[in-house]
């Protein structure tokens, strides 16, 4: 299985692995053994579809050797339906986001000489509720709370290929948070398209807080961490559990996309620059060590030099602890294709160069004031030289965010919480060392 993507699409792979591993088959991390090669796509933007389609004549090509058959799932095979079989022969068959739970029937199919595709309907979650092989190692595991959007963003294709926003039911999250923890995972990181309208849809009210509620009375669960908070979904509620919650992380990774008014109007944001100012003052008054984390765009159509100031201004404000930075993509049938004037490739690069120059200079200096501080971290592995332990603090996020690399006098089990004092800064990592004192 080769997973493409964001944590969401990851989880979806593991399922797919669950579902696979209770039919007998054997799963492997070598390509080079496998007689069935998965690819789960991602189709986002174009450097994602790109990846995709890289990934999946890459995987074509160990059909020249063992591999029998090649599979292709997720948002890239949902969006070109018909061009995947067309296009790329080594393809044998093909699963749209809606037809998770058919794997091992397509999977026969296939081996009796057909070359199925499966589209279900995008509209339930019943899916999410089979068992999963985790992939993340020991430590920590991505649980999904929802599935879809209803978020009408001009840019954004999510929608068309997730279907609407559907809440799981807090009990069966619940329950498979229980399994997890039974697993030894010890962090949950909470995510759907948009977690902050957790509840919505099928209880008519936010249940955000209530879920972190119940997950925190699993004594085997330490941490949680929630991704993905849109702005205006963000309540005094949902602070103040997190002030009060020694389990919730203080983090909150919040995409805020633009802090211009009439881009963000343009793009179908329903913030404005006043509100998100003040949202990041109230989060940094109710919880002093939070860190903050967002994603922007740079080179939406429209965009201008005074646009693009009023970014700049907004991030050399607020000084997010870690941010992200897509140039935008034109991506058919969105409102914000047909918008005029489009900004030259040229013009975005420079202005992603720019913003990302700025980040990376209030990133050293924060990285700085960690100096001689102490830190609660997840040990996660051995690095390569042998030497080192790595894992994160409550600061870091997996896969997106820097890590910790600490020694230690006396051997130290990974997927324990150790103590480290902060020695040395190397670019987005820290260095340190186990010291038994009291820690964040």
């Amino acid at each position: 299985m080769v997973s493409l993507g964001c944590p969401k699409n990851l989880v979806d792979s593991e399922i797919m692995l669950g579902l696979l591993d209770k039919k007998k088959y054997q799963i492997t991390n070598n390509k080079d053994e496998a007689d069935i090669i998965i690819v789960n796509t991602c189709g986002f933007i174009e450097t994602a579809r790109q990846e995709s389609i890289n990934t999946i004549l890459e995987m074509g090509r160990c059909k020249k050797n063992k591999c029998r058959m090649l599979i292709v799932t997720g948002c890239l095979a949902q969006r070109y339906k018909q061009e995947i079989l067309l296009e790329i022969p080594e393809v044998d068959a093909v699963l749209g986001t809606g037809s998770y739970s058919d794997i091992s029937g397509i999977i026969e199919k296939a081996f009796a000489g057909e070359r199925p595709e499966a589209y279900g309907e995008t509209s339930g979650t019943a899916y999410l509720e089979n068992d999963r092989i985790l992939s993340t190692g020991s430590g920590y595991a991505y649980l999904k709370i929802a599935e879809g959007c209803d978020n009408c963003c001009t840019y954004c294709v999510i929608p068309s290929l997730r279907g609407p926003f559907r809440s799981r039911k807090l009990e069966d999250i619940v329950k498979e948070a229980s399994k997890l923890a039974q697993k030894g995972v010890k962090e949950l990181i909470l995510i759907a398209q948009d977690t902050t309208r957790y509840g919505i849809d099928i209880y008519k009210k936010r249940k955000l807080v209530e879920l972190l509620q119940k997950i925190s009375e699993i004594d085997e669960i330490q941490w949680i961490r929630i991704l993905y908070c849109y702005p205006e979904e963000i309540t005094d509620e949902l602070l103040d559990e997190m002030a009060n919650n020694s389990k919730i992380c203080k983090y909150l990774d919040i995409p805020i996309q633009h802090a211009s008014d009439r881009i963000l109007k343009s793009m179908g944001r329903r913030s404005s620059s006043k509100a998100l100012g003040e949202l990041l003052e109230k989060i940094r008054s109710k919880l002093p060590e939070a860190v903050l984390r967002t994603t922007l765009i740079t080179g939406f159509p429209g965009e201008t030099e005074e646009d693009f100031d009023i970014l700049t201004e907004f991030v050399k404000k607020y000084r997010f602890d870690r941010l992200g930075v897509f140039m935008y993509s034109k991506e058919e049938n969105t409102p914000a294709a047909g918008l005029k004037p489009q900004l030259s490739k040229k013009v975005k690069k420079k202005r992603h160069d720019e913003i990302m120059g700025i980040q990376q200079h209030i990133a050293k200096q924060k990285n700085q004031e960690r100096l001689g501080r102490q830190y609660r971290v997840l040990a996660e592995g051995i690095a390569d030289d042998g030497i080192f332990y790595y894992g994160r603090s409550y600061q870091e996020a997996p896969d997106i965010d820097g890590l910790i690399y600490f020694t230690s006098e006396q051997p130290v089990r990974i997927g324990d919480f150790v103590n480290i004092k902060i020695h040395a800064v190397k670019k987005y990592d820290l260095i340190g060392e186990v010291k038994n004192e009291s820690a964040e």
